[in-house]
């Protein structure tokens, strides 16, 4: 029996290139009373979203963990 090579397609899509969000609007200190900045780096499970689907450099992802860390600590986030 001969072996079957199969064919896979390209999904032919624009891939543009992830850049930081803090960094373009040049914010050093991500405050974590801001629920609503943070509550979109955060799955409905409440797992914090990677750095390699948000686009953050990896500064800032440190900084954002940290801070969706202490609004889960006084119940901002779940």
């Amino acid at each position: 029996m001969p072996i079957r090579k199969r064919k896979f397609r390209r999904k032919n899509r624009i891939i543009r290139p992830k850049i930081c969000r803090f960094c373009e609007e040049r914010i050093h200190y991500i405050d974590f009373k801001k629920g609503d900045v943070l509550s979109r780096f955060v799955t409905e499970k409440g797992k914090i979203i990677p750095r390699r689907i948000t686009g953050n450099c990896g500064n800032h992802q440190k900084h954002l963990a940290r801070a969706i860390k202490r609004a889960r600590a006084i119940a901002l986030l779940p």
